[in-house]
């Protein structure tokens, strides 16, 4: 059995499902109450069993027998008496089960209806935002004496070491025999204001300096560190250092605006939460421009809402976004040696969730995948909407 209840779910661990394909394999997604045991204990417990029920029905019409049945699904019912899985719960909780790996379960930072799936592949359309629309970017944590760099996105929030590339305070960059000159601070306790200059004439020039010259030291090492340089680069200072900072970095995307105050004070949740708050519109700007770019693109061979246009497209690698319907699912089946897509009304044995198989494999090609609720689809009577690349 393997669990990996630390946030989020890893992206090799991801793929990895995305490529298992046996027969029986279940999915489960439950929605959690995030406050607290008392709530789960009853409500998500209860859900589980629901879908214990739903799930053995599936499996019996593969002609199995009801104790095979039981005894496959064993190690999913023993989650009912795991206590401490709903003590401190997540968004969700998302099982999944298949003859060769045997359970696989995780909290999710993210919100989903309470379902199951039976295939011989993974349900896992719902936890694509977590690796595809997520919002990477890097926050920079910098003061006189401190330096740190985390690598960030919408569910995730990593240490990253700089210390062997950069200065990780300012005496590294400008010797330990500098003294500041008549510079005046304000008291530490006014974390709003903490390190904001007060000295005048050659003092103030000279500290500038002194701060250039780290700041040029630590923007060098960075760039040694931060792999996608084309993400946003977010502050974590006082307002002084940074405009110094802004002024001098290289750095192409150093985000317009900073948390205040000084970073050594914040606890780490604190950061990652405030962080996140203050990037989300520069991510959420870029959804709107790939909607807005579908609705400039209507009726023209660059895109498209026909599922089965879309799907064959997927396989060839040739759609740039796509934006999939999230509150309900298409199926049927696909063959992919004659490229023929038949639809039905609801879920077979027999068929499979035409949106999940589009969504991964447009992930798995390097398209953008944005799941929206209905009322955002850019052609809304349509559960998938196309970009092509050319």
């Amino acid at each position: 059995m393997y669990t990996a209840e630390k946030l989020p779910l890893l992206k090799t661990t991801f793929e990895s499902l995305m490529a298992k394909k046996a027969f029986h394999c279940v999915s489960i997604y439950i929605s959690m109450d995030k406050k607290g045991m008392q709530q789960n204990l009853h409500l998500a417990q209860a859900k589980l069993k629901n879908c214990l029920k739903e799930v053995s029905t599936v499996l019996l019409q593969y002609q199995l027998h009801q104790k095979e049945v039981e005894d496959y699904l064993e190690p999913i019912t023993q989650l009912l008496d795991r206590v401490d899985l709903w003590r401190n719960p997540s968004d969700g909780l998302v099982i999944f089960l298949d003859p060769e790996t045997g359970l696989q379960y995780f909290k999710i930072p993210i919100s989903f209806e309470t379902q199951t799936y039976v295939a011989n592949h993974f349900y896992l359309k719902p936890l694509l935002p977590i690796y595809t629309n997520d919002g990477t970017y890097y926050l920079l944590e910098i003061s006189r004496d401190y330096v740190k760099l985390y690598k960030a996105s919408r569910y995730q929030f990593k240490d990253l070491f700089v210390e062997d590339f950069a200065p990780k305070r300012l005496e590294e960059a400008v010797g330990f025999d500098y003294r500041p000159k008549v510079l005046q601070f304000r008291n530490a306790n006014n974390l709003s204001s903490a390190g904001v200059f007060h000295g005048h004439g050659e003092g103030k020039d000279d500290d500038k300096k002194e701060m250039v010259k780290f700041f040029r030291a630590l923007d060098k090492g960075l760039k040694k560190v931060i792999e996608n340089q084309n993400a946003p680069l977010l502050l974590a200072c006082t307002d002084y250092l940074y405009s110094i900072y802004k002024e001098t970095s290289t750095y192409k995307n150093v985000y317009d605006g900073h948390l205040g105050g000084d970073p050594e004070f914040k606890v780490k949740t604190s950061l990652h939460q405030d962080s996140w708050n203050l990037i989300a519109p520069y991510f959420k700007k870029h959804e709107s421009e790939m909607i807005q770019k579908f609705k400039d693109l209507s009726y023209s061979q660059k895109t498209s809402y026909e599922i089965g246009e879309i799907l064959r497209a997927t396989f060839q690698g040739t759609v740039e976004v796509l934006f999939v319907e999230n509150e309900t699912d298409v199926f049927g089946t696909f063959d992919l040696k004659t490229n023929r897509v038949s639809v039905d009304k609801t879920k077979e044995i027999s068929n499979t969730s035409l949106t999940n198989l589009a969504a991964l494999e447009c992930y798995k090609r390097g398209g953008k995948v944005y799941l929206l609720p209905t009322e955002q689809m850019p052609m809304k009577h349509s559960n998938l909407n196309a970009i092509f690349r050319y």
